[in-house]
């Protein structure tokens, strides 16, 4: 309607200046004379202007009658297709005039425009390979998915445009959230062209939705082949996938297998911290100690984490608490300023009731990061060194609304996981979780000692005194208390 109106508009206005031009014309003096065979004609100014056209004109309709003459004499020495030829020619001309339009219509964002122009070029040009792509792009621009799918699949007919009709419908199904169809479209897509980056990366990520690692492994392998991954990134992914594949295999009872991926996963990334652990799990139920001490060490030089300590407690599951103190200095002697490692000593010395050792671990930690576990571990050993509850209750009030510390974290979405996975669970991103500390506003309850249980052993915690081992639910009656 808009556009009606804008094209009334221009008429009026051209009518309108031509008319007050032909009038100004009328009013200039003079002429111009014209002798011919001994006649003249006098022409007024509007004349000459009129005769000027009509020139233009009649030149331009003598070169198109010169050059259908010229294909006529062709024809008459037997080029049997020069007259149609120079009728294709013309409409050849207006045909890619016409798909130029719309080209740089579907670029402005004249969705409308562009249809229309690529209606117009497909009936000239008869090129559907050309004209069908540019109206199935219109149509998505204006809405009309039904004609776009319609038209992706007529070029699914020719080999030449088959990749673009099949990446075309696959880019729909993802839209309308047809992920099951997206998944068969992008495997066939990758097929017609392994080495296409977008179409690799769109299979990798519904691969690794659907858990169909071994699948990503590939995938991920053609990114590196192609040159649109770094070695470097491509052996962590590949790591993270060879991971989550062994805990697959281990979840239907392959113990055996799934060892063997965990142990590849860790080699493949030495500083994946769930490889690390269930590397260093599966060394330990095959009773070979000496190799996960060594998994989990270089991976705690990297990153220590409380799960890479947990792992290594289970290496040895009964020894005393002084004993734990001597063989995790295995552990911790590379990273002691850590805060990690300042938590975990001052657990450990919790554990063989040393509580002035475990004050001197924690060190500064409470005033200069302070977060809910190392409050937390702070209120236990002011219990263990006999301090009055208020003092006990004052850290406790103090970890109830602290920071809760490094957790897992999508470096895309920022949400927060319990635990680490391969693809975020809210953005479906891949290979995006780091442990990192959570933006300040996030606050959780705080469980600091829950690591004491699997670090220090079930016997030696048992064995501790009732004073010493504080549990979330002792926080929660303190606060009811006060």
């Amino acid at each position: 309607m808009l556009w009606s109106l804008i094209k009334i508009v221009a008429f009026v206005i051209a009518v309108t200046a031509l008319t007050f031009g032909a009038t100004m014309l009328m009013d200039v003096e003079g002429g111009a004379t014209i002798g011919v065979a001994g006649k003249e004609i006098t022409l007024s100014t509007l004349e000459m202007v009129f005769a000027f056209g009509a020139l233009v004109v009649a030149v331009w309709l003598g070169l198109k009658l010169l050059a259908f003459l010229v294909a006529t004499f062709k024809f008459l020495n037997g080029d049997e297709t020069a007259i149609s030829r120079y009728f294709d020619r013309n409409r050849e001309r207006k045909g890619y005039e016409a798909l130029s339009e719309g080209m740089m219509a579907l670029a402005s964002g004249e969705g409308h425009l562009a249809m229309t122009k690529a209606a117009r070029a497909d009936k000239l040009l008869k090129q559907p390979q050309l004209t069908n792509l540019l109206t199935a792009q219109a149509a998505e621009m204006t809405g009309d998915r039904r004609k776009a799918e319609e038209t992706y699949k007529k070029l699914l007919q020719d080999d030449r445009t088959r990749f673009v009709g099949v990446r075309g419908i696959m880019k729909q199904k993802l839209s309308e959230g047809d992920t099951e169809t997206a998944f068969a479209l992008a495997q066939k897509a990758f097929a017609l062209k392994p080495k296409h980056e977008e179409t690799q990366d769109v299979l990798l990520r519904l691969q690794a939705e659907k858990a169909d690692w071994s699948g990503a492994r590939q995938t991920l392998g053609a990114k590196l082949k192609s040159g649109h991954l770094p070695r470097d990134v491509h052996k962590r992914r590949d790591a993270v996938l060879a991971l989550s594949e062994a805990r697959e295999i281990l979840e239907d009872g392959k113990t055996i297998e799934a060892r063997e991926a965990a142990v590849e996963a860790n080699r493949l990334s030495p500083d994946l911290i769930p490889a690390a652990i269930m590397a260093a799990r599966s060394y330990i139920a095959d009773g070979n100690a000496r190799y996960a001490t060594r998994v989990l060490t270089k991976t705690w030089s990297a990153q220590p984490h409380p799960d890479i300590a947990t792992a290594f407690a289970e290496i040895v599951p009964d020894e005393t608490p002084e004993q734990r103190i001597k063989r995790f200095r295995t552990l911790t002697k590379s990273t002691a300023d850590h805060p990690e490692t300042k938590m975990l000593l001052a657990e450990l010395y919790i554990a063989a009731e040393d509580f002035p050792a475990a004050k001197r671990a924690l060190g500064d930690l409470v005033e200069n990061d302070p977060t809910a576990r190392n409050l937390t571990l702070m209120a236990a050993i002011e219990r263990g060194e006999g301090a009055a509850d208020s003092v006990v209750r004052g850290w406790l009030t103090r970890a109830l609304t602290a920071p809760r510390g490094p957790q897992w974290i999508c470096d895309n979405c920022q949400h927060i996981h319990p635990k680490w996975v391969a693809t975020c669970g809210n953005c479906g991103s891949f290979d995006t979780l780091s442990w990192k500390n959570a933006p300040a506003e996030e606050v959780a309850m705080p469980s600091g000692t829950e690591m004491l249980p699997l670090i220090v052993g079930q016997e030696p915690v048992e064995n501790l005194p009732a004073e010493v081992t504080v549990t979330d639910a002792e926080i929660v009656d303190t606060e009811t208390q006060k």
